[in-house]
């Protein structure tokens, strides 16, 4: 998995909260979600190697995939969808939670999609695959929390 510059230079909280104002700083949700789009359209696809079956999210039928690695007490977090929305979303909690700590991933978890009238924008079934992706995340985090923990 790649790291983007900005990750070597800034903590994931801020870049998390960086990011975020930007989003919020776009009144109507589906001008966020449009802007969300156009990041996605820029974002690299996911190396054929890990569009593998144990990476894919199911639920709805589009391709989802989820790579969550830990790494030094990091995850290091990619998406990648063959539908552009899921791309936007599930990438846009990939890059606000890449290189950050379990700890941080459990004091800080996603509210921000539904305070921000994104899910709301989605289908039923696409909006529960992101819920799905929210879960994954937080229980991978509080897991390796209690391992870690004896």
């Amino acid at each position: 998995m790649e790291h983007h510059p900005s990750h070597l230079s800034e903590a994931p909280i801020d870049r998390r909260r960086a990011l975020l104002s930007q989003v919020a700083a776009l009144r109507d949700p589906q001008e966020r979600l449009q802007w969300l789009v156009e990041r996605a359209r820029q974002r690299s696809s996911l190396p054929a190697e890990a569009r593998t079956d144990a990476c894919r999210v199911h639920g709805c039928m589009a391709r989802l995939w989820w790579v969550a690695e830990l790494r030094d007490g990091r995850w290091h977090l990619a998406a990648d969808s063959d539908a552009v929305t899921l791309k936007a979303i599930v990438g846009l909690i990939a890059e606000c939670y890449d290189d950050e700590t379990s700890a941080g991933i459990v004091a800080d978890p996603p509210d921000f999609l539904e305070g921000l009238g994104l899910l709301r924008q989605l289908a039923e079934n696409r909006r529960a695959t992101v819920l799905r992706v929210v879960h994954v995340m937080v229980e991978a985090a509080r897991n390796e929390m209690s391992v870690a923990s004896p």
